[in-house]
């Protein structure tokens, strides 16, 4: 089948697609499969160096990139750069910088005397074939964080991206490519997303699976997943909240609630979608709320001063509309709201809608789209409460000017990240980790996770007495041994020093049976 790619705010075509069936895809499993081994057998400072070069490329294209990412999702040029393209390239300089350090051999301490003699090493072993679904909405700035990883831990890649952003994924094994990367170890599919899905997750299919996209997708795939004990590494999204304390800077609050909220027209996981702000500056909160969404500028993103691009999607402006019209018919209303300057079908005015619930989509399920919802409490219980009152767990952010108070609130969130005074750009931040609980998938990833996420544990023991005739418990059974292992737990915890002393000496008059054949 032919997917033909447009621009969604002008219509524009950007190329036609062919797709590939599922025995085809199945053939670039086996390819990446066969390749995988002399990847994995290259250095890790040869394996570095290609990915020194990818950066190189990003960076040398970086206006072409941001083009083509603009073209393909809607957003403006300045979002393209500023949450697509610069992670991606700043990422893959922090993972290179670090990966020898997460990757190399760690010989593990002893966990008790009486087993001294046994030395561990734990290595970190290339999973194999690398499966990457990637969403629309940071069509770079998401799949590097796993493509980079996986390819530094001697992992092949097979990626998909969504079939709105093709072009970022063409644009993206252009890069690989540039680097030198050897053929087989990287693909970029274009194949329809169930029948993705049921190929790498089937037997012959990818080692692990990185999907990142909605709940109910993410639902069907670990389902999938567990039929072939496939580990699959899932972001599902989230429904952030934000807590506004009675000390915060009511400007700054308010300031970081509108780009949170609105940049990338909404489209954001861990964008805010949910604000909770003390009574006692609620209604100061909400004006300076307002002053800020009705300035913003709404020209869609073909303009460069524009504040907002457009949504992605049709099926997401229709989602957006109904969660908002939905609330308004219980009894929400809209406090504040931009005002576009053309209007577009692919463009929402950044709204505040106030008098909400919890009883109300628009306060429960993700929104995905420049819509807040603002809510006050009383006391900093409530306001733990309501923010924890979600089947997601992605991420939060508290705002006051008391940073322990702040950081106390920030350790009660269920959030896989808090942020203070900030929100939504930790995702940029390659060293900390990135994932959320419950719905939002539970899967971590960034920093070093990602190489944990890419890698197998294997731990190798050997013996320092495997010259003696026998180990301590090996056959044949005797009471002596039975004697000598109660020695070795007096020894270790016995009530007193005599015990313990006594307890040594019944454990190594034990261990002379070693010395026997």
């Amino acid at each position: 089948m032919s997917i033909e790619v447009r621009n969604p705010f002008t219509g524009e075509p950007l190329g036609s697609y062919q797709e590939i069936g599922a025995d085809e895809l199945r053939a670039v499993i086996r390819r990446a499969r066969a390749a995988q081994p002399a990847w994995a057998a290259l250095p890790l400072a040869e394996r570095r160096r290609h990915i020194d070069r990818l950066r190189a490329f990003l960076a040398a294209n970086a206006d072409r990139a941001a083009a083509i990412i603009s073209a393909c999702t809607g957003k403006t040029r300045l979002e393209a750069f500023a949450f697509d393209l610069t992670p991606a390239v700043f990422s893959n300089a922090w993972y290179c910088r670090h990966a020898a350090k997460h990757l190399r051999a760690r010989r593990l301490a002893p966990g008790t005397i009486f087993l001294a003699n046994k030395q561990s090493t734990l290595y970190r072993r290339p999973r194999g074939v690398i499966g990457v679904i990637s969403p629309w909405n940071y069509p770079l700035g998401i799949p590097m964080h796993e493509i980079v990883p996986a390819l530094l831990a001697g992992n092949s890649v097979v990626f998909k991206t969504a079939p709105e952003t093709l072009p970022v994924g063409e644009f993206i094994a252009e890069a690989v490519a540039a680097a030198g990367i050897p053929a087989d170890v990287f693909h970029h599919v274009i194949v329809d997303g169930p029948v993705c899905g049921e190929v790498m997750l089937e037997a012959g299919g990818v080692d692990k699976l990185f999907f990142t996209g909605s709940v109910r997708v993410g639902r069907w795939l670990a389902t999938r997943a567990a039929e072939h004990f496939k580990p699959v590494s899932l972001e599902l999204g989230g429904k952030d909240p934000m807590i506004v304390l009675d000390d915060a800077d009511l400007d700054r609050a308010a300031h970081g609630a509108v780009w949170a909220g609105v940049q990338n027209a909404g489209q954001s996981c861990a964008g805010v979608e949910r604000v909770y702000v003390d009574r006692r500056v609620y209604e100061p909160f909400l004006q300076e709320l307002k002053a800020r969404v009705e300035t913003l500028r709404l020209y869609g993103p073909a303009r460069a001063d524009s504040d907002l691009g457009a949504l992605t999607t049709a099926r997401q402006v229709e989602t957006v509309r109904s969660q908002l019209e939905e609330a308004l018919a219980q009894g929400a209303r809209i406090f504040a709201q931009g005002r576009i300057a053309e209007p577009h079908p692919q463009l929402i005015a950044p709204t505040v809608v106030v008098d909400v619930s919890h009883a109300m989509r628009l306060m429960r399920e993700e929104t995905f789209g420049p819509v807040l919802g603002v809510m006050p409490f009383d006391g900093e219980d409530e306001a733990v409460r309501l923010a924890n009152d979600s089947i997601y767990a992605l991420t939060a952010s508290v705002w006051s000017r008391d940073r322990r108070r702040a950081e106390a609130i920030a350790r009660r969130l269920k959030a896989g990240a808090v942020t203070i005074n900030d929100h939504l750009m930790s995702h940029g931040m390659a060293e900390t980790p990135w994932g959320g609980g419950g719905a939002s998938g539970g899967s971590r990833g960034h920093g070093e996770f990602a190489f944990e996420e890419v890698t197998e544990p294997q731990v190798i023991v050997r013996d320092r007495l495997d010259r003696l005739a026998r180990g301590y418990w090996w056959y044949p059974y005797e009471s002596s041994t039975i004697e000598g292992l109660k020695g070795a737990i007096d020894a270790a915890h016995g009530s007193s020093l005599a015990r313990r002393v006594h307890g040594l000496w019944r454990f190594l008059k034990g261990a002379l049976r070693m010395l026997r054949g």
